[in-house]
């Protein structure tokens, strides 16, 4: 599917060998050489740490500091540090590279020096900086404009220290003075020193706020806070929390007031952008879907496949496109566009189409958990989509996504918080969780032994994929002729379930929002001979392993709720028994029907028409454990039921075959896809 991106991208300004990052917003100007000059004023780095004798591991940091200075220009970025190399592997830092927006100025240098020996060796002026121009994720289909200079430092070697220091400015018209950003010490650092400050030229002050580990270490001066850290110890996130529980060492700075004033500013960016010249072939598009469909929400799906369809994807960060979306008129003449132009070019068809819509910010990297703790800041949001009012209903459109994604209530990634940008002002607002409706996944197995033990069964096999991954399968597999899929179902698959492999099918059910695959052929099928002629089967997706306790270690808090990722599967098997069976002679494992660690655990057999049918399901019913409730679940894992799906054969009868009264249905008897899928608890009855 076209790449779900970050449209803010944060940048981390210092390579992974450093301790932490600082993430900024992205900017514009015109500047593509690398300067050479004398450090701002406003820097005074810090004093060098002493290296010890046991010093280990790959580098000792002597100092680093990253230090962010906020004037009307924007933001200007300091980062100095001298590192001394411990082994080989750590070699590496001398290959420089820095990038920066050319739209903010150019980056300058202020040192490059090699200590060793007690000489010092100044690189500054000899260093050469190759400019590279390439798109750097021009794979991705990203165009930001940013350049990367590279230099290579010569003669590096163990036991030097190297010392770099550069600043680079950020700057974005769209956000004019309003500031914003994070200052992170990340989880696991190198030894040494570290230094991280704030600072602000009079009437520049943002709103600060901060993580309490953070707090702790903070030096407020006049127009100055500062964070510093000598060793400091490595961070393990709380085994199993919410993501917003594991938001540590970390500043936010903010200009804006609230989230209001984003979204009152931002929907006024994108209703310009929105709008259509008189002129417009977009006007006739609208009249187009007009005359071709009836209703409301006919004519918006119409419009949303005009855009997936017909505008191909590629972020656009050039010319301060990063955050100002591109006019629909300029998207719709290109035929790409990013998230931001595709919703501008969306909401201008459902305008004139007569439909009430709104752009709304999200996160697709699920980095929202806890956004009504942050301060108010666009890097919160990596996407932006429209959500329309249709028939009294709201539906979620998603530009990005591939032409079969139609209008849908809830929005196919599971935001937490979204934005609304509306011209009165908006403040996020919070998407509740919900359990799954429809599995996201359901495997029906098939196995037609109607010929006897003895013989090859025919075996049938289909999933049905539903969410992200469908849509990630139709991209996959709508451009593959049928002898393509078969052809390489065949080599990927023959001989593990398969003796051969006669057809494979593929389909993508756009009511219903699901990608279908078939196999389908001939199979030996894996009896086992548990003597005197009985036989046992285990089938297919049928048993659960027992669930891991959710316990933390003894310097975590025990206190915090534990997260579950929403999941709902489902996994069908019927097998056609051998014809010259009897039904008495077959009999099943057991059913159960559980809930632990706010899961269901489901799986039920009957036996009917000469076929055994088992159904198993497994739906996260709860998306957070409080600690008591994972405490007493601990202690239910042992009595877990984790017996394997196993069918019987006796020659000399047996007992009822299905005891517990369900009415189970088969593979074959029903519409999986379209059905509610009777996969849980009460379902399967009649």
């Amino acid at each position: 599917m076209p790449p779900i991106l970050r449209e803010n991208r944060l940048r981390f300004l210092l390579s992974i060998f450093l301790a932490f990052a600082l993430i900024h917003e992205s900017a514009y100007a015109k500047n593509d050489e690398v300067q050479r000059g004398i450090v701002p004023d406003w820097v005074i780095p810090s004093e060098l740490m002493s290296v010890p004798t046991d010093a280990s591991g790959l580098i000792f940091v002597r100092r680093q500091d990253t230090l962010i200075h906020l004037d009307e220009q924007g933001q200007a970025h300091y980062v100095g540090y001298r590192i001394k190399i411990l082994h080989p592997s750590a070699l590496q830092l001398g290959n420089l590279s820095i990038s920066w927006n050319p739209a903010a100025g150019a980056p300058t240098v202020h040192a490059i020096r090699v200590h060793r020996d007690g000489q010092t060796i100044d690189l500054l002026q000899n260093t050469s900086f190759e400019i590279l121009r390439r798109e750097g994720q021009l794979e991705a289909a990203m165009l930001d404009g940013n350049l990367t200079a590279v230099a290579r430092i010569p003669d590096l070697r163990v036991g030097d220290e190297l010392e770099v220091a550069h600043t680079v400015r950020i700057t974005d018209p769209t956000l004019g003075k309003n500031d914003a950003g994070l200052i992170l010490l990340l989880g696991n650092p190198a030894s040494g020193r570290y230094r991280m400050g704030l600072s602000w030229i009079a009437g520049q002050k943002p709103n600060i706020k901060m993580t309490d580990d953070m707090a702790a270490a903070s030096q407020n001066g006049e127009r100055t806070v500062e964070f510093r850290f000598d060793n400091p110890p490595a961070l393990t996130p709380a085994k199993d929390a919410p993501s917003r529980y594991n938001w540590q060492r970390i500043v936010q700075y903010s200009d804006f007031a609230n989230w209001n004033s984003i979204s009152e500013r931002f929907s006024g960016i994108f209703r310009k952008a929105a709008t259509f010249p008189a002129a417009s072939p977009l006007k006739q598009e609208a009249k187009r879907i007009v005359a071709t469909q009836t209703s409301p929400l006919d004519r918006a799906s119409a419009a949303l496949k005009l855009v997936q369809q017909d505008v191909r994807y590629i972020y656009v960060g050039l010319d301060g496109g990063n955050l100002t979306p591109a006019t629909a008129e300029d998207t719709w003449q290109r035929r790409y566009g990013d998230c931001k132009g595709k919703t501008a070019l969306l909401l201008g068809l459902l305008t004139e189409l007569g439909i009430e819509a709104e752009p709304v910010l999200a996160s697709n990297t699920g980095a929202d958990d806890g956004l009504d703790q942050r301060l108010p800041s666009l890097q919160m949001f990596d996407h932006v989509l429209v959500r329309a009012k249709i028939d009294g209903k709201q539906y979620y459109l998603d530009g990005t996504l591939p032409p079969v994604v139609v209008p849908s209530v809830d929005p196919v990634l599971p935001y937490r918080w979204i934005l609304p940008l509306r011209a009165q002002g908006s403040s996020i607002e919070r998407l509740e969780w919900h359990a799954a409706t429809k599995p996201d996944q359901i495997t029906l197995n098939e196995i037609d032994a109607r010929a006897g033990f003895a013989q090859p069964a025919r075996i049938t096999n289909t999933v049905i994929t539903r969410g992200i991954k469908g849509l990630e399968q139709q991209v996959q597999l709508s451009g593959l002729a049928p002898n393509d899929l078969l052809n390489g179902m065949r080599q990927q698959m023959d001989g593990e379930v398969w003796q051969t492999i006669d057809d494979v099918k593929w389909r993508f059910d756009q009511k219903t929002q699901a990608s279908v695959l078939t196999i389908s052929g001939m199979g030996a099928v894996d009896w086992d001979d548990d003597g005197k002629g009985a036989k046992s089967l285990t089938l297919p997706g049928g048993g659960f392993s027992p669930p891991p306790k959710r316990v933390r270690a003894a310097g975590q808090d025990q206190a915090l709720p534990y997260y579950n990722q929403s999941e709902f599967s489902c996994d069908v098997t019927t097998v056609r028994l051998p014809a010259d069976t009897q039904p008495q002679q077959w009999s099943f494992g057991r059913g159960y029907d559980t809930r632990l660690f706010g899961r269901n655990y489901y799986r039920a057999f009957d036996l009917r028409d000469g076929a055994i049918r088992m159904v198993r399901g497994s739906r996260v019913e709860q998306q957070e454990i409080d600690a008591a409730n994972a405490r007493l679940d601990n202690d239910r894992i042992a009595a877990f039921d984790n017996s394997m799906a196993l069918i019987y054969y006796k020659p000399r009868g047996q007992k009822s075959a299905s005891p517990a009264g369900k009415m189970v249905p088969t593979t074959y008897d029903r519409d999986w896809i379209s059905d509610s899928a009777p996969c849980l608890s009460g379902a399967t009855e009649k």
